[in-house]
């Protein structure tokens, strides 16, 4: 007999596990929070006295200021896992050596984009040969944050919750780790990883950009930089400032100018606060439409593979995005997510084109909004740039803040504003850089390729840079020319009197006049208050069509 049961054993061995199946937990779905700092604790600077009380602080000589753009052989680009560093994602099922990070939309960390990717194979963001880089323009989003308030994460987690409260379901195999998952997000505030986005980004420009700070000091002023009122805009130019002056210089280095940020007040930095359209599912939201209805076929053949490791609910569409979207936030937030390894290559290319189209159509060429939305940083663009105070209030400005020189300064060499991605997109597309959207308007039943990519324009920590110099060499020496994290982008084919050159240079005065023509064209009360519809699927230049 004990020969018999030996005999069985290599069979056994091979024999196809059991997946163990448990009853999901009453408190699945449940929000799960910590808090820091403890109620009622603070920093006691009398028994930890800071470096001012301490004294001996040695030898505190500086050196000149950094000014890398102008002087290095080469670029510092942020690749591969340099942007990603230290989230840690597992590869999708089934496949190996997929950068999933690039293809999570607006929640992917942002990283440098190839100026081949738009056709300026030889460009670089280093100051072309015989220039000389005199002012730049930076807006900037914040960095990875937790979900907005009632997003698609939550709502997925109260599904699970109350399930688990009223009803009896289980989860096996791939989805067991559901039996015990809680909702351990926050909502809307930075993650850890936000915030070293914006410091990084600051040290960045600083190490790039530092000489630029020699014309504050020959006029004895200090910078003035911009964000929004809302918790993380503040905390991002914080973050930001830290990073670019260091700590605790920046709290008497630079002023930040924040601006509120709430429905009733211009602000250029939260156009939408005052464009009504933009809300409006037949016109500025037309794009989050398209994205829920391509959803909704995406991703098939993972639902029925998660759907059979279900009991007693049931998985739908919507669900397949609110998951993706645990994978990302979770990974930002937690450092690693368990919901990542559940979809395969396709599922993050679908993904990634959900919010192509919700990003295209919202707030790209294909909105009839985005371009009104963008008008009034493109109006505060040419005032500083041209030194001429904004006469005309046609957009989303805030005008007592825009007419005060001490708010909207118009001499400095360094501009750096904060801003929601939405706006970074709304602007781009304002300012008519078409290089983003070359391919024409994204096809809204099946993915594409496509010019436009959500991870590489909107994503956590995205940056629009202009760069500004003299180029002795050229006629008219004053040149310019706009970046898109770290892509030099040609402008050529955009702005007439515009030729091609190979490092994406036109002649400032030349720019100014293409954008001052295209304030113009803008119809900020008829794109934002007007009663019309949008055709989904059109490409609109970011202008409202002209129909009853």
């Amino acid at each position: 007999m004990h020969a018999a049961l030996f005999a069985l054993l290599p069979v056994l061995a091979l024999a196809t596990p059991v997946d163990k199946r448990w009853t999901a937990s009453p408190y699945v779905g449940s929000t799960t929070t910590d808090l820091f700092p403890p109620t009622g604790t603070k920093v006691n600077s009398n028994l930890f006295p800071g470096e001012t009380a301490v004294g001996y602080p040695g030898v505190t000589l500086t050196g000149v200021e950094p000014a890398a753009i102008q002087t290095a052989p080469a670029y510092p680009y942020s690749e591969e896992t340099a942007s990603e560093f230290p989230l840690v994602a597992d590869q999708p099922e089934g496949g190996s050596n997929f950068d999933v990070f690039k293809y999570w939309g607006n929640l992917s960390p942002w990283y440098s984009v190839p100026s081949s990717y738009y056709g300026l194979g030889d460009a670089s963001p280093l100051t072309p040969e015989g220039c000389s880089i005199t002012q730049i323009l930076l807006l900037y989003r914040h960095g990875a944050r937790y979900p907005t308030s009632g997003a698609l994460p939550s709502s997925f987690a109260a599904k699970l919750h109350t399930a688990a409260v009223n009803s009896t379901w289980s989860s096996w195999g791939e989805l067991d780790f559901l039996n015990t998952w809680t909702y351990k997000l926050g909502a809307e505030l930075l993650t850890p990883f936000g915030r070293l986005e914006n410091f990084e980004l600051g040290v960045e420009m600083r190490q790039q950009y530092g000489y630029l700070l020699n014309n504050f000091t020959s006029t004895h002023t200090l910078p003035v930089f911009r964000t929004e009122s809302q918790d993380r805009m503040v905390k991002t130019a914080e973050n930001f400032a830290a990073g670019f002056f260091g700590v605790p210089e920046y709290l008497d280095q630079v002023n930040i100018e924040i601006v509120i940020e709430t429905p009733g007040l211009n602000n250029s930095g939260a156009p939408y606060e005052e464009c009504t359209n933009s809300n409006v599912a037949s016109r500025g939201s037309i794009g989050s439409t398209l994205a829920t209805a391509f959803a909704v076929n995406a991703f098939n053949s993972t639902l029925d593979r998660l759907n059979s490791q279900v009991s007693g609910i049931s998985f739908t569409p919507n669900d397949m995005v609110s998951m993706l979207q645990l994978c990302s936030y979770e990974t930002d937030a937690l450092g690693y997510s368990a919901f990542c390894k559940l979809f395969t290559e396709e599922d993050f290319e679908n993904y990634e084109y959900y919010y192509d189209l919700s990003f295209y159509y919202n707030n790209g060429y294909g909105s009839p909004v985005a371009a009104a939305q963008g008008k009034g940083y493109l109006e505060e663009w040419v005032s500083r740039f041209t030194q001429t105070p904004i006469t005309k209030w046609d957009a989303a400005n805030n005008r007592t803040l825009d007419s005060n020189s001490t708010y909207f300064p118009l001499n400095q060499s360094i501009y750096a504003d904060a801003t929601h991605e939405v706006v970074v997109l709304d602007t781009l597309t304002a300012f008519n850089l078409s290089s983003l959207f070359s391919t024409g308007a994204l096809p809204t039943k099946q993915r594409t390729n496509s010019s436009f990519k959500a991870s590489q324009v909107v994503p956590f920590g995205t940056h629009f840079l202009t760069q500004v110099m003299e180029c002795p060499a050229m006629t008219p020496t004053k040149q310019m020319r706009f970046l898109v994290n770290d892509a030099v982008l040609p402008i050529d084919k955009s702005y007439a009197g515009c030729s091609y050159n190979k490092d994406g240079l036109c002649s400032f005065d030349n720019v100014v006049s293409v954008l001052q023509k295209r304030i113009q064209e803008i119809d900020f009360n008829y794109d934002c208050f007007a009663n019309y519809t949008a055709t989904p699927g059109v490409d609109y230049n970011g202008r409202a069509p002209r129909n009853a």
